[in-house]
C-alpha cells in the first residue's frame, strides 16, 4: 500500500506541475513555470523510482490452507479480514452467492480498470443477477477448492506467453510452467469465533515466474492495488449484509 501511495502522490504532483506549466498558480506556491517544471519532474521521479523497486518473494513455511497448496510462492499479495455475526455455514453460502451489484463501487472500479472498454462477461464486466464467483469460474477463473464451510479457492492466469493454448485446470497451479506466466490465486477462509460468529479472511496471491514478467507486473500491481483493496473490503461488507439479513439475501 505504501508503494501505491507514493506512486499516486508522484503522479498527482506531475499532473499539478504540468497544469501549472500552462498557468502558474501562486495560491499553490507555484508562481513560475520553472518551479512547475521542477514539481512535475519530481512527481515523475517519485513514481518512476517506485515502479523500478525490486520485487521480493514470499514462501510458505508449512501448508495450513488449501491456498498454501496451490500458491506456495508469490511476489504480490493482499489480505483482509472481517468479523461477521453469523455462523460459518451461513457466511460461506453468502460468499458464494454475493453478486456484483451488491458490492459498492465494484462496477465503477472494474470499469476504470478495463479502461472503459466493452468486454465479454467476466469479473471485470459483471452484469445480470449471477453470483460473482459463479461468473468468475464460468469465464476466466477455475475452482481449486470448495470445502464448505471452511475454505474456497479460485485461480486464474493473468498473463501467459504468446501462443499459449489450453484449458485452464487446477493442474496449471501445481506444475512447473514455462517462463512468462503470471498466476493469481484467491481464497476465502471462514473460521468460527467465540461468539457463534465467523471470521472471514480472503487472501490473494500473485506469482510471476520470470524476472521480466515480475518487473512488468509490479508496475500494474502498484497502480491497481488501491482499487483492488477497496473492492475486497466492499466485497466483505456485501458478504456481511447477506449473511446477517433475515432471509439470507
Amino acid at each position: 500500500m505504501l508503494a501505491s501511495t507514493i506512486v499516486y502522490s508522484g503522479l498527482t504532483l506531475a499532473v499539478v506541475g504540468l497544469i501549472c506549466l500552462v498557468k502558474p498558480m501562486r495560491w499553490l506556491r507555484i508562481p513560475t513555470r520553472a518551479r512547475a517544471l521542477g514539481i512535475a519532474a519530481l512527481g515523475v521521479l517519485m513514481a518512476g523510482v517506485v515502479f523500478a523497486l525490486p520485487v521480493s518473494e514470499s514462501r510458505i513455511d508449512r501448508v495450513e490452507t488449501r491456498l498454501d497448496q496451490f500458491a506456495p510462492v508469490w511476489q504480490f499479495s493482499e489480505f483482509h479480514t472481517i468479523r461477521i455475526a453469523a455462523p460459518p455455514p451461513r457466511v460461506y453460502e453468502a460468499i458464494k452467492h454475493v453478486r456484483a451489484d451488491e458490492i459498492f463501487l465494484f462496477r465503477t472500479l472494474t470499469w476504470i480498470r478495463r479502461g472503459g472498454r466493452p468486454l465479454p462477461a467476466s469479473i471485470l464486466n459483471a452484469a445480470g443477477r449471477e453470483s460473482l464467483l459463479d461468473l468468475a469460474t464460468r469465464t476466466s477463473f477455475v475452482w481449486l477448492a470448495d470445502e464448505a464451510p471452511r475454505e474456497m479457492v479460485v485461480g486464474t492466469v493473468i498473463v501467459a506467453p504468446p501462443g499459449t493454448r489450453g484449458k485452464l485446470t487446477p493442474q496449471v497451479f501445481q506444475k512447473p510452467l514455462p517462463p512468462g506466466f503470471v498466476l493469481a490465486t484467491m481464497n476465502f477462509v471462514v473460521t468460527p469465533d467465540a461468539n457463534s460468529g465467523s471470521i472471514v479472511s480472503p487472501e490473494t496471491r500473485v506469482s510471476a515466474n520470470s524476472p521480466s514478467t515480475r518487473r512488468r507486473f509490479a508496475v500494474y500491481w502498484r497502480l491497481i492495488y488501491p482499487g483492488s483493496a477497496i473492492i475486497r473490503r466492499m466485497w466483505l461488507r456485501a458478504v456481511e449484509r447477506r449473511a446477517t439479513a433475515p432471509d439470507g439475501r
